[in-house]
C-alpha cells in the first residue's frame, strides 16, 4: 500500500499557528466586554440546567473534567441564578422528647421562626421561674393548702377523741406522745403503774387486760387509717399544686400557642412543655429558693426546654449553596457531641450539631468526589441519605458496634436537595463500573470541554475571557500583543493548533505572573514582553532536569550524535513529564539484524522495561515487515531493538517509526543520517500516525543541535497529521526561516527512510521486485541472501544426517 502524499519540508509559518490579528481589533483589554458566563461549555451548561431542574429522585450531578478547568466556577455561576428562584426555606430545630428523652424530636418551621421560638422559650422559662413560686406564695394557694392540712388534723383529732372516750369507759387512759399513742389502765382516775397493776386481784387484772386488747385493736384500726388520710392529703395538695401551676402555665403557654398556631408541630410541642412543667414544678420552686443566685433559662436544670436550632435560614437569600471542603462523615451527616462531667461523658439534644447536608437542605450541596471517597464512611453515608431522602444522625461508634452505651437517636430530618460531585473522568468511569448504586443516584453527567475550537470569532471570545479574568483578579489591563501571546500559549497547552485550552487555572496563573512582571518594570499595562517573561520564568523554574540531561549529552556521557551517518542507529524522540512541565528528550534507538527464523527481540520487553503500548508498537512493526517482505517467502530474519542508555520504563508507541527505520537500516546495511530525528507511530501498512507532545519532542532535539551548533542539515521528521499541532518556540521558527533547521512531514515509513538515507524507497514492479539502488531493493536482496543461506545450511544438515 503506497501513499499519494509526499514528504515535504514545512514552511516557517507552518511551525507556529499565530492568531488572526484581524479579529482582535482593540488596544487593551479595557475595551473588551466582560463575559457573563463561561465559554466553550455549552454541553456542560445544558446538562447542568437539566439536572438542576429535574425534580425526580436520583438526578444528582457528576461534574467531570481535569483539575484547573474551572469546574467549581462553572458550577457556582450556573447555580446562582437557579438558587435565587428557590421556594421558601425552612428552619429545623431539635427539642426534647419528654416521653423518650434519648429520641429528640425535630420541628420544621418557616425561615426565621427558629430564632423567635428560641427567644420565646427562653422568656417563657424566665417568666415561669418567677411566676410559679409567686403563685405558691399567694393567699389563695395558702388558704386552700391550709384548709387541706386543717381538715387532716381535724380528722385525726376527732379519731383520737373518740378513742379516748371509748378507753375511759373501759377505765383505760389514751395517752398521746411524740412517738404515737399508748394505752394505760386507770383506777379512780389515776394511771396504774406496773407495780400497782400487779397488786390488783387476778379478776381485775383479767378485766383490764381484756379491755386493753379491745382498745389496742380499735387503736390499730384507727391508726391504719392515718396513712391513707395522709396520702389523701398529699394527693389533694398535689392536685392543688397542679391546678395552681396549670393556671399559671396556661396563661403563658396559651399566648405562645396562639402566636404559633399555624405550626402544628410547635403547638404540639408547647402542649408537651406545659405537661412537663406541671410534672416538674419542683425545678422552678427550687430555683426560686436558692439564695445568692438568680435563676434563668440558661441554667443546666432548664436545658430540657431549650431550642436547638440545627439549621437557621433566617438570613439565607434563595436556595442554600453549600460547598463542603472537608467532607468527613460527621461534617456531612452531622454529629452528637459530648461533655465530660465528673469523669463521665454526657450528652443531650442541645449537643446535636448539623452537617453540610442539613445546611444544604432545600438547595445544593457541592462536593469533591475524591475527598468524599477518601474519607472513611463518608461515601456510604452520603449515598444512604440520598437513597432514603432523610438525614439520620448516628455516631460511627454505634454503627460499628464499638460502644454499647445508650446514646441519642435524633428523629431523622427529611431532605430535598441536589448533590453535585466534582471529580475527574477516571474517577467517574471507575464509580460507574464498580459501584452499582452510583448510576442510580447520579444520573446526570456534566462533561466539561477541555478545549475551545479556533474557529469563527472564538479567538476574540477568548480575548474577552482573558479580559474578564484580568478584571476579576484585579490585574493591570493587557495590550493586544500581550493577549495574542497569551492565546497562542494556551493553544500550545491544548496540544492542538486548531484549539485553545480552557484550563482556567493555568490561564489565571499566567495572568498573575505576567502582572507581577509588569509591576517589576513599573508598567501599568501587561504587554507581550511580560507574558513571555512569565512563560520563560515558569520554564526556568522547572527545567533543571532537562538542562542536566542535555549537559550529559553534550559531554557524550549519553551518546547521541547530531551529524554524520550510522548504520542501524536512529535518533528517536521522547517526552518526559514532570508534574505540570513536559520536555522533549532525544534518545538513540539501535537495531541488529542477522539470518534467522523471523524472531524479533524487543530488549525493553524482555527486561520488563517496556510498557504494554510500547510492546504493541513493536508487534505492529513485525507485522509490517511480514506484510511488506514476506508475503510469499519466509522472513529469514533474527533481529533486536533497544533504546540505548535508558534506565526506566519505556511506554508508548510514538517511537515505533524510529524503531522500524533502525531495523530497516540494519536489514539493508543502509546508513542513517544522524542529523535527523524522527517520531511517529506505525500501523501494519507502514503509515505514520499522529503522536502526542510533538512540540516538546521537536524542541528537545533542536535545543541539543543548537547547543552543538546548527549546520543546516539538522531537522525532525514527524507524521503529517501532527503538522496542524505545531506551536514551536520562536528560536526554532527563526532557525527554520534561516535554513538552519528543518521540520519534515511524512505519511509513510518509505518517505521517512528517503529523508534519513538520501536514497529512494522504490516502487515495485508487477512481480513485487523493487528497482536496483532503492532502499527496498537492498532489503529484498539481503533477505533473499539469508533465505538462500538458510536453505543451504538446512541442506547441509540433511546430508550430514
Amino acid at each position: 500500500m503506497e501513499n499519494n502524499k509526499q514528504k515535504r519540508r514545512l514552511e516557517p509559518n507552518e511551525l507556529y499557528h499565530a492568531c488572526n490579528l484581524d479579529l482582535l481589533d482593540f488596544e487593551t483589554t479595557g475595551e473588551l466586554e466582560r463575559l457573563a458566563e463561561t465559554i466553550g461549555q455549552e454541553r456542560a451548561l445544558e446538562a447542568m440546567e437539566f439536572g438542576v431542574g429535574m425534580p425526580n429522585e436520583g438526578f444528582n450531578l457528576y461534574v467531570m473534567g481535569s483539575s484547573g478547568l474551572g469546574r467549581h466556577t462553572l458550577v457556582s455561576q450556573a447555580l446562582e441564578a437557579t438558587a435565587q428562584e428557590a421556594p421558601n426555606l425552612f428552619d429545623w430545630c431539635y427539642v426534647t422528647n419528654f416521653t423518650t428523652p434519648h429520641q429528640p424530636n425535630v420541628l420544621k418551621m418557616s425561615a426565621g421562626t427558629g430564632r423567635r421560638l428560641r427567644r420565646d422559650m427562653e422568656q417563657l422559662v424566665d417568666n415561669l421561674i418567677t411566676a410559679i413560686p409567686a403563685a405558691f406564695r399567694g393567699d389563695e394557694y395558702r388558704r386552700r393548702a391550709a384548709e387541706i392540712t386543717d381538715d387532716f388534723k381535724e380528722r385525726e383529732e376527732k379519731a383520737a377523741t373518740e378513742l379516748g372516750k371509748q378507753a375511759a369507759e373501759q377505765s383505760i387512759i389514751l395517752l398521746r406522745g411524740p412517738s404515737g399513742f399508748t394505752l394505760t389502765p386507770q383506777l379512780d382516775g389515776k394511771a396504774l403503774s406496773p407495780e400497782d397493776f400487779g397488786k390488783l386481784a387476778e379478776k381485775d387484772q383479767e378485766r383490764f387486760s381484756a379491755a386493753m386488747d379491745v382498745m389496742k385493736e380499735r387503736l390499730e384500726t384507727t391508726m391504719s387509717s392515718i396513712p391513707e388520710w395522709q396520702r389523701e392529703m398529699r394527693q389533694r395538695i398535689q392536685a392543688l399544686e397542679r391546678v395552681t401551676v396549670e393556671l399559671t402555665v396556661a396563661e403563658f403557654i396559651g399566648e405562645l400557642q396562639r402566636k404559633y398556631r399555624e405550626f402544628e408541630d410547635i403547638t404540639t410541642y408547647l402542649s408537651n412543655v406545659k405537661l412537663d412543667v406541671i410534672e416538674n414544678v419542683s425545678l422552678f420552686r427550687k430555683a426560686a429558693e436558692e439564695e445568692g443566685r438568680i435563676a434563668s433559662a440558661q441554667d443546666p436544670s432548664f436545658s430540657r426546654y431549650q431550642i436547638n436550632i440545627l439549621v437557621d435560614n433566617a438570613e439565607t437569600q434563595g436556595a442554600p449553596l453549600v460547598y463542603e471542603d472537608n467532607p468527613t462523615y460527621q461534617n456531612l451527616i452531622g454529629r452528637i457531641e459530648h461533655i465530660a462531667r465528673m469523669g463521665a461523658l454526657h450528652t443531650d439534644f442541645t449537643l446535636i450539631k448539623p452537617g453540610a447536608m442539613h445546611r444544604a437542605n432545600g438547595g445544593f450541596l457541592i462536593l469533591d468526589a475524591e475527598k468524599v471517597l477518601t474519607n472513611p464512611f463518608a461515601w456510604d453515608g452520603l449515598k444512604r441519605c440520598i437513597k432514603s431522602q432523610e438525614i439520620r444522625i448516628e455516631s460511627l461508634e454505634r454503627q460499628l458496634s464499638l460502644v454499647s452505651t445508650i446514646s441519642l437517636e435524633p428523629q431523622p430530618i427529611p431532605i430535598d436537595l441536589k448533590v453535585l460531585l466534582i471529580g475527574s473522568r477516571l474517577l467517574y468511569y471507575l464509580l460507574k463500573a464498580y459501584d452499582q448504586e452510583f448510576g442510580l443516584l447520579f444520573k446526570v453527567t456534566v462533561d466539561m470541554n477541555e478545549e475551545l475550537p479556533r474557529e469563527g470569532d472564538n479567538e476574540l471570545l477568548y480575548a474577552r475571557l482573558i479580559a474578564t479574568l484580568q478584571h476579576r483578579e484585579g490585574l493591570h489591563e493587557i495590550t493586544r500583543d500581550g493577549v495574542v501571546r497569551i492565546v497562542e500559549q494556551c493553544v500550545r497547552q491544548a496540544y492542538s493548533g486548531d484549539k485553545v485550552s480552557l484550563h482556567m487555572g493555568d490561564l489565571t496563573e499566567l495572568l498573575q505572573e505576567a502582572n507581577y512582571r509588569a509591576d517589576r518594570r513599573s508598567s501599568k499595562l501587561i504587554d507581550k514582553e511580560d507574558v513571555q517573561n512569565a512563560i520563560d520564568a515558569h520554564r526556568q523554574r522547572a527545567n533543571q532536569l532537562q538542562e542536566q540531561l542535555q549537559e550529559e549529552m553534550l559531554k557524550d556521557r549519553i551518546r547521541l550524535e547530531t551529524d554524520g551517518t550510522q548504520l542501524a542507529q536512529v535518533n528517536g524522540l521522547t517526552v518526559i513529564q514532570l508534574g505540570d512541565y513536559a520536555f522533549g528528550a532525544p534518545t538513540r534507538i539501535s537495531a541488529t539484524a542477522r539470518i534467522g527464523g523471523g524472531e524479533l527481540i524487543d530488549i525493553e520487553r524482555e527486561t520488563e522495561q517496556g510498557g504494554p503500548i510500547h510492546s504493541k508498537g513493536v508487534l505492529i512493526l513485525v507485522s509490517y515487515l511480514g506484510e511488506r517482505y514476506a508475503k510469499h517467502q519466509p522472513l529469514s530474519l533474527s533481529a533486536s531493538l533497544v533504546f540505548e542508555q535508558t534506565y526506566s520504563i519505556v511506554e508508548g508507541d510514538s517511537a515505533s517509526a524510529a524503531e522500524l527505520c533502525a531495523l530497516l537500516s540494519a536489514m539493508g546495511d543502509i546508513p542513517i543520517k544522524q542529523s535527523l530525528a524522527i517520531t511517529g507511530s506505525i500501523n501494519q501498512h507502514g503509515q505514520l500516525q499522529a503522536i502526542g507532545g510533538v512540540c516538546e519532542k521537536i524542541e528537545g532535539f533542536f535545543d541539543l543541535c543548537k547547543a552543538r551548533g546548527l549546520t543546516g542539515e539538522q531537522g525532525v521528521i514527524i507524521p503529517s497529521a501532527n503538522a496542524r499541532d505545531l506551536m514551536l518556540n520562536q528560536d526554532l521558527v527563526a532557525a527554520s526561516e534561516a535554513g538552519q533547521f528543518s521540520v519534515y512531514t511524512v505519511d509513510h515509513v518509505d518517505q521517512a527512510m528517503e529523508l534519513l538515507t538520501g536514497l529512494p524507497a522504490g516502487i515495485p514492479n508487477a512481480d513485487g521486485i523493487y528497482p536496483e539502488g532503492t532502499i527496498n531493493h537492498r532489503i529484498q536482496l539481503r533477505l533473499a541472501e539469508w533465505i538462500a543461506l538458510r536453505q543451504h545450511y538446512a541442506g547441509q544438515g540433511r546430508l550430514e544426517e
